[in-house]
């Protein structure tokens, strides 16, 4: 037994640092791989050999089934294309969505439209993220906690979680029965005789729960097994591809990993749209250790002119600090707690425009600023902190796709650049979830490994 020739798995991801998170799993796995802004055609897969797995990165998440409506089905088309087995529609493993905005119910309704099932595997033990019996847990700090109890999750700014329960979450977004191969069926050995009873039942998508490496494991048996019969539409966060390759590994047939690791940067620029308290840690952190932490008030994001101005000071100061031996790191705000994120929130609402417009012309705004800063500092290596934030500042630095280099922690690569214009062109970059990364994760950016944690 071997893996098939050609591509494994597509996928879209609905931001861009779970697409890369997606593409990690797999590269450093032994995977060819490769991630591109946008689908690819036959000359931009020539550029990288032959893949094993193919992305697009998008941002679904942050769109309304409108959107969603309107471009979903091309991407899908051009992803199925590809002849891989599995096609997966990369969601936030914190199931980030809701009704108006983020739909992963709308998804799966064009992704099946023309008839079968989907696993929905969400939990994966290496980022801190575990399904039992239909709930959804996460790790913040040095605790696990249940999605609507979790401290950043429940309160999300956009798309608060008050309902831990995978399938009622989701039923609110899709009218497709959403059943569940619970841990007891994959511990047991009986995964596919679960699936099976589901499919039977009238279920239509299956949350698969996984609590540790053998239920990752099993769960990926199933899904891979039924990949090889008849293509498969998955949903799912890059537990998806952990699954997989867990399975794989456990069949002999996983392709070697690479060894490669990243080495310390002479400088660093960060750019964070982020308000989770991770981020806002890991931000202190690096203050503390030497960056030079400059705040962007995102409520000049309302007035193109007051933008403009808030991006050209922070591009300043940016280039300020490093003349003077320290990495920038421009952000938002510092958690969900601090004043600049009621500020914004009022900002918007007392404008009466749409917050899901602002939130998109801050992010191409931090962008332009990480942009200016990488070509004027002729820096090598930047880090773009936030999934929405990422979605829309990743395409300001000029680059058509991405690929791994090397691990730096679990769910946020050190990536390569690959674009037409030379001063980003190879530039190594990582797009980080507000959720992922050690409190000294800037600290690793810099250093090509653990930092300090004082």
């Amino acid at each position: 037994m071997r893996l098939p020739e050609g591509p494994l798995v597509a996928w879209y991801g609905d931001d861009f640092t779970g697409s890369a998170a997606v593409m990690e799993v797999l590269a450093l796995a032994g995977v060819p791989t490769a991630l591109f802004f946008k689908a690819p055609d036959a000359a931009a897969l020539s550029r990288f050999g032959p893949l094993g797995a193919i992305g697009v990165a998008g941002d679904a998440r942050s769109r309304s089934p409108e959107w969603m409506d309107a471009h979903l089905p091309a991407i899908f088309t051009a992803l199925r294309q590809t002849g891989a087995p599995l096609i997966h529609y990369k969601v936030c493993s914190t199931f980030d969505s809701a009704p108006h905005v983020g739909s992963i119910g709308r998804a799966a309704d064009i992704g099946l439209a023309g008839g079968g099932w989907a696993p929905l595997l969400l939990a994966a033990p290496a980022i801190g993220r575990y399904q039992a019996f239909g709930t959804l847990f996460a790790a913040a700090g040095d605790g696990v906690h249940r999605l609507d109890r979790h401290p950043t999750m429940a309160t999300h700014p956009v798309t608060p979680m008050d309902e831990a329960d995978v399938r009622r979450h989701l039923s609110r977004q899709t009218d497709k029965e959403v059943g569940l191969v619970d841990l007891r069926s994959l511990k047991a050995g009986e995964g596919a005789a679960a699936l099976a009873r589901e499919r039977t039942a009238g279920n239509t998508i299956l949350a698969f729960d996984v609590v540790d490496d053998e239920t990752l494991c099993a769960a990926g048996e199933v899904i891979w097994q039924e990949a090889l019969q008849t293509p498969v539409f998955a949903l799912g966060s890059q537990g998806v591809e952990y699954a997989l390759i867990a399975a794989w590994r456990k069949a002999g047939i996983a392709p070697d990993p690479p060894r490669a690791a990243p080495v310390k940067a002479s400088r660093v620029a960060v750019v964070s749209g982020s308000c989770s308290p991770i981020t806002a840690e890991q931000i202190r952190l690096a203050e503390a250790n030497g960056f030079a932490a400059i705040p962007l008030d995102a409520t000049a994001a309302l007035d193109k002119g007051a933008f403009a101005r808030a991006r050209e000071d922070a591009v300043t100061k940016a280039l300020s600090a490093l003349s003077n031996g320290r990495d920038p790191l421009i952000y938002t705000a510092r958690g969900p707690h601090d004043p600049a994120v009621a500020r914004f929130g009022e900002a918007v609402a007392a404008a009466g425009v749409d917050g899901g417009e602002v939130n998109r012309r801050l992010g191409e705004g931090l962008g332009a600023v990480l942009s200016a800063v990488v070509r004027t500092g002729r820096l090598r290596r930047a880090a773009i902190a936030g999934g929405d934030t990422s979605s829309h500042a990743a395409q300001a630095l000029g680059l058509d796709a991405v690929t791994a280099k090397a691990p730096l922690v679990p769910g946020a690569a050190l990536l390569t650049g690959h674009g037409e214009d030379p001063s980003t062109d190879g530039l190594e970059i990582v797009l980080k979830g507000g959720q992922m990364g050690p409190p000294d994760f800037f600290e690793r950016l810099r250093a090509g490994g653990p930092g300090r944690t004082s």
